[in-house]
């Protein structure tokens, strides 16, 4: 009986050790990151589900200050400036304005990328990987809420730079969606008009007002 609390003992130290080191690593990065004025992103997305035979691949790219950002992906622009978000397709010539939805707490926008973790999760260090020369220290988290759609997340953490390598996040239906970073840049000089929406560029175009 003393061994196997002798055992149940060690085994809660190592998985509190484990949680605490994974909030560690993802402190570092964050703070990091928020140290940044502006952060440039080119990115290859996944969207894989085998029981649906889905399997769906294309690159995009995110431009991200604070809270503000611009995300080019599957040929539609999203454009947040800090309050409103315009969702541009050019290929519907459609403007969708809204609010950046607070309530989906599922959901990893570009500005929550880097925050989305600190509530909500249990987190642990998971596998460590030598990818192409770099150390890719993974952490993954699992949602608290057991109503979650998300089943977990793994974080793949650059040891030595402390950059963001990919996020894995695999959802109860079976869904895993992977966002692999190809370039990391930093402080990059941007229009002061970057995440401004203008009504003039888009005359032609429908404008769905949701908010």
């Amino acid at each position: 009986m003393k061994k196997i609390i002798t055992l149940l003992v060690i085994t809660i130290t190592l998985s509190a050790f484990s949680q605490n080191k994974g909030k560690v690593l993802l402190d570092e990065v964050s703070q990091k990151v928020k140290s940044y004025e502006n952060i440039s992103i080119d990115f290859k997305y996944t969207l894989e589900n085998t029981s649906e035979n889905i399997k769906q691949e294309t690159r995009g790219d995110v431009v991200m200050q604070g809270e503000k950002y611009k995300l080019n992906i599957l040929g539609i622009t999203r454009l947040f400036d800090g309050a409103k978000l315009y969702s541009i397709s050019p290929e519907d010539e459609e403007v969708t304005i809204s609010s950046e939805d607070e309530n989906e707490e599922d959901a990893i926008t570009p500005s929550k990328m880097l925050s989305f973790y600190e509530e909500g999760y249990i987190y642990e260090l998971d596998i460590k990987q030598n990818i192409n020369g770099r150390i890719i220290q993974y952490v993954k988290l699992t949602p608290i809420d057991s109503n979650s759609e998300l089943k977990s997340i793994l974080l793949g953490i650059d040891s030595q730079t402390k950059n963001i390598y990919n996020l894995i996040q695999v959802g109860n239906n079976g869904s895993k969606t992977t966002l692999t970073v190809n370039s990391f840049k930093t402080n990059q000089p941007i229009s002061k008009t970057l995440f401004t929406f203008d009504a003039n560029k888009y005359q032609d175009y429908y404008i769905n007002n949701i908010d």
